[in-house]
């Protein structure tokens, strides 16, 4: 999978004995005592299609309550799913046996797909405390310039939506890099948003992104034109 990668076997495995394994290895890879948040990767629909309940339920019956464990005797200070679907995320709040700090969500919360995230996981999240690290906030790239939405070339229905978006974004001055970063942001249950760094100088960008500075009227176009929810939290408080 990566060039200078380790020759590992990849083994889909979230039970109790085989979580504790994978914890005990990082700590020592990292040669240290302790991790601030572990993410149990990909238990969902995109990866497991139909399957994917079984996965969560070994999981849940394993993974999650050792690091609930680990959380209490401070080998770590968090844990959470790491996950490109919102079903898993609400399964989890639903749990009354384990308790997550946070999850990384990717491609969910973004300006081309956030209606699912504020029906049905955005408010719970934030009644229960659950922090919400945002991946992909560009879709895969599409919104930064590129031709791939969901790791695949986009439809031209998500074309002409980005066209539209681009169009008010040029009519206000406004980088859609800088909307898509700060829209992310806005809502309250989010904690942080992961771009992600093809090169280095990409990074200067994201950072000038998240300070340009975008007119009300840039947002209250967007939600005129019904391209972000009437729901959606937005920068600055603009209603």
């Amino acid at each position: 999978m990566f060039e200078h990668g380790r020759p590992n076997k990849i083994v889909n495995d979230y039970s109790a004995d085989a979580t504790l394994r994978s914890i005990e290895d990082s700590l020592k890879r990292l040669q240290t005592d302790r991790l601030d948040i572990v993410w149990v990767h990909d238990i969902a629909q995109d990866f497991y299609g139909d399957q994917w309940l079984e996965y969560f339920n070994q999981a849940r019956t394993g993974a999650f309550k050792v690091l609930t464990r680990l959380r209490e005797e401070g080998v770590i200070k968090g844990w959470g799913l790491g996950v490109n679907k919102v079903e898993p995320c609400e399964l989890t709040l639903d749990l009354t046996e384990a308790q997550p700090d946070g999850f990384l969500l990717a491609g969910r919360y973004t300006l081309l797909d956030h209606e699912r995230a504020l029906q049905r996981l955005m408010d719970a999240a934030l009644a229960q405390n659950v922090e919400i690290v945002v991946g992909g906030p560009y879709s895969s790239g599409i919104l930064a310039g590129g031709a791939h939405f969901e790791y695949q070339k986009a439809s031209p229905a998500i074309i002409n939506k980005v066209e539209q978006i681009k169009r008010i974004a040029a009519a206000h001055g406004v980088s859609i890099k800088a909307a898509a970063l700060q829209f992310s942001l806005a809502n309250p249950a989010v904690a942080a948003v992961i771009p992600g760094s093809s090169r280095p100088d990409r990074i200067a960008e994201d950072v000038a992104a998240l300070t340009e500075v975008i007119p009300a009227a840039f947002w209250q176009a967007l939600r005129e034109a019904k391209l972000i929810s009437e729901r959606a939290p937005l920068p600055g408080g603009v209603v």
